[in-house]
């Protein structure tokens, strides 16, 4: 399928741009923010409503520099290692959505300790509200035209801007669906059955990890990366991290036993 592509900049006002991506992102957190409310309706959120803001702002930081610092030092250090100035140059593009959960998990850590309640009280809050955000995510990077899928002969097969002339998986739209919305669907279902605090954050560690790698097998690796063995990406080898850290906080959240106030009726 070919066609007009989107236009990246939804207006301009002189030299400032209001892009379809940015915008993306705000409206993760805005349904991630109306989310953590209604968490803390049901008192699976631990603190107060007033919390909430703070902890995005911290999100927000955490999710930036992980994901700007994973991008540059395991994605493409060989390239910033000289071009020192272009690391702060993020207009460039250059995210990691590894990192970013690092860096958000980080932010977590931290809030958590400052409000004294148990880091997977807020991680599990974290992972139902976030993972909607996904489903923007992916849609920014679309309508980017950016992180296209490998060339195919599908029906599915878009020529993106800057792909070449070949029909592409939109892979782009195969992670929104699965991450942001059948994963979240699956999260929604599970906080408020299982007893314990951390299952929730396992199992989105586990579900992420499994969706992530098998789209990389219709996603176009990174070009300075390529594939290592001949058919892997590190896209994979990180989602095989996050799937193998899956089990050991599924087992640590059985072993500490904090209780899921949903589940104690």
């Amino acid at each position: 399928m070919n066609q007009e592509w989107i236009d990246p900049v939804i207006f301009s006002v002189g030299p400032l741009q209001v892009r379809w991506y940015g915008a993306m992102y705000v409206l993760g957190f805005v349904v991630g923010s109306f989310i953590l409310k209604y968490l803390a309706n049901k008192k699976f959120w631990p603190l107060d409503k007033e919390a909430i803001d703070k902890y995005i702002t911290m999100l927000i930081i955490g999710m930036f520099l992980g994901a700007r610092l994973f991008y540059v030092f395991i994605y493409n250090w060989e390239y910033y290692s000289v071009n020192l100035m272009d690391i702060f140059s993020v207009w460039k593009g250059g995210l990691s959505f590894h990192g970013a959960v690092f860096g958000m998990c980080i932010a977590t850590l931290i809030f958590a300790k400052k409000n004294n309640v148990h880091f997977f009280q807020i991680a599990d809050c974290m992972a139902v509200a976030g993972s909607p955000g996904l489903l923007f995510g992916r849609l920014g990077n679309f309508i980017n035209g950016e992180l296209y899928g490998r060339v195919t002969d599908s029906w599915a097969g878009i020529v993106f801007p800057g792909g070449g002339p070949f029909p592409r998986h939109p892979s782009q739209l195969y992670e929104g669906l699965m991450e942001g919305i059948l994963l979240f669907g699956i999260l929604f279902y599970i906080h408020k059955r299982e007893r314990f605090y951390g299952v929730v954050s396992a199992v989105f560690l586990l579900g992420y990890g499994v969706f992530r790698f098998i789209v990389e097998f219709f996603r176009e690796p990174d070009a300075q990366l390529g594939y290592y063995f001949g058919y892997f990406t590190m896209g994979q080898f990180l989602c095989l991290a996050m799937i193998i850290l899956s089990y050991f906080i599924l087992m640590y959240a059985k072993k500490v036993n904090v209780k899921n106030p949903l589940t104690q009726r």
